[in-house]
């Protein structure tokens, strides 16, 4: 075990069944927050889930909200490098210190659940089961006015669920996570649906016809009303910008113009609309317009790291979250749209779990070269193995192959530069052979040029994000 404060408490949480195996159930974290004296009962909750978008939505949710001067606490889910960006108090993700401090405080509750349930022949808390009782504690500590929740995985069993939320927000469901939360969409939705609660508001962006029919079937069973997204508000109008894009609302309670949002790309329109939905229902039951001002401060304000991030330039270097094949349509559509890229490099890597060739397929018009690399988590897939998924969908002569994040993004950096563009490939799947590449070849002189995009898995981005933090992008 570490020296450092930190690094024990890390050690601790992490030391705990991970992610990789959620339990499906409810009752372990219910009886760690009951020996807490319920801290989740103490604020109210905007509950988030979905297969695509739940992040940045909750994101967008928590900065309106926060412009509107509530103390705001949010919960997401995964961190990109420190475990407490997932937990945030008023914009601020919590300091290793109070971090450290508030896991000392909730230990010896979880340890006294852990010993309840190994009674029954239960196992002990999860790492994420841990994970939200600690937020949760922090959010009743600190205190906060309002919580916004994003669900760890599905919805009905998910830990965060112990909670009542006055409004469900559903961004787009699609398939993932399929071992977990079934084979079709149907099913997925129906697990998701599990966070609405009974009288309770519902705010969902548009949905594929058989996930739509799932909630509002669970909507009807707990007499919760539901606002859906191209009958109850909109995206009206969309603009690219530097930065970002200019959109036009119609919400709930109002008609909301020339609004800036620092996100790229058509989906984070989509979850702008949803998120003003969302906050117009919890200020005001739906009924009450947001103020044009306080409104454009949350959304000029709200950022969501990893997606669609620039990281350099020179060529540029975009990462993007998604790891699955509806998260890197979106992706590829928002590059296209918002660099003037001629020749793309992909930097590929993904869990073992996830629909490789379905993201290849996804990213194929976009993307000239794979760069196959390793997503540093146990559920990575062998990039060999990978690279053999991506030949077989856009060919050998597209892939390379190189296991080591830092050497995957100089070979892209390399062939990004190459001259040539899109005509220039190399030779087959083979892992660093580059003694035929300049690695000081610049690209092409013209209004475009060439581009790096890290996608397939946030591990993968959060070791891009690291290396580039600590070694920049020359």
């Amino acid at each position: 075990m570490s020296d450092t404060a930190l690094d024990r408490m890390l050690d601790e949480l992490y030391g705990r069944v991970g992610e990789k195996a959620p339990q499906p159930r409810l009752s372990a974290t219910r009886k760690a927050l009951e020996l807490l004296g319920d801290p989740h009962r103490s604020y109210p909750i905007v509950h988030i889930t979905g297969t695509n978008g739940k992040t940045s939505t909750s994101r967008l949710i928590e900065s309106i909200l926060r412009a509107h001067g509530l103390r705001t606490g949010l919960f997401t889910s995964p961190d990109l490098g420190y475990l407490g960006q997932r937990i945030v108090v008023d914009g601020e993700p919590i300091a290793e210190d109070a971090l450290i401090a508030a896991w000392d405080e909730v230990k010896p509750f979880i340890e006294l659940a852990d010993a309840e349930l190994a009674k029954t022949g239960e196992p002990p808390l999860t790492f994420f089961e841990a994970l939200t009782v600690l937020a949760y504690a922090v959010f009743a500590d600190a205190p906060i006015d309002v919580g916004v929740i994003e669900v760890g995985m599905g919805g009905e069993w998910d830990s965060t669920n112990v909670a009542d939320g006055q409004v469900a927000v559903l961004a787009p469901i699609d398939l993932d996570h399929t071992e977990r939360l079934g084979r079709t969409v149907e099913e997925i939705a129906r697990t998701k649906a599990g966070i609405i609660k009974p009288g309770r508001s519902v705010v969902t962006a548009a949905q594929q016809a058989g996930a739509l029919a799932e909630i509002e079937r669970a909507a009807a069973l707990s007499e919760a009303d539901v606002s859906l997204e191209g009958r109850d508000f909109s995206v009206l109008s969309r603009t690219p910008a530097v930065g970002g894009q200019v959109v036009d609302v119609q919400g709930r309670a109002g008609r909301y113009d020339g609004l800036f949002v620092p996100l790229l790309g058509a989906h984070q329109a989509q979850n702008t609309a949803v998120a003003i939905a969302a906050v117009e229902t919890f200020l005001g039951g739906g009924e009450q317009p947001l103020t044009g001002d306080v409104l454009a401060e949350g959304l000029a304000d709200a950022t969501s790291p990893g997606r669609l991030q620039v990281l350099g330039s020179g060529p540029p270097l975009v990462v993007d979250a998604a790891h699955n094949p509806h998260g890197v349509t979106a992706m590829a559509t928002a590059l296209g749209e918002s660099f003037p890229l001629n020749h793309v490099v992909g930097v590929f890597a993904v869990l073992s779990d996830k629909d490789a060739e379905g993201m290849v397929r996804a990213a194929a018009g976009l993307v000239d070269d794979f760069v196959v690399t390793t997503a540093p988590s146990d559920r990575a897939t062998d990039p060999d193995a990978l690279a053999a998924t991506v030949a077989g969908v856009v060919g050998p002569e597209r892939v390379v192959v190189e296991p080591d994040v830092e050497q995957a993004l100089r070979t892209a950096r390399e062939l990004a530069r190459a001259p040539g563009g899109r005509s220039r490939r190399v030779a087959s799947v083979r892992r660093g052979d580059r003694a035929d590449r300049d690695e000081h070849a610049t690209a092409a002189d013209s209004a475009e040029g060439p581009g790096v995009v890290v996608f397939g898995s946030i591990t993968l981005v959060a070791k891009t994000i690291s290396l580039v933090r600590e070694h920049g992008w020359p």
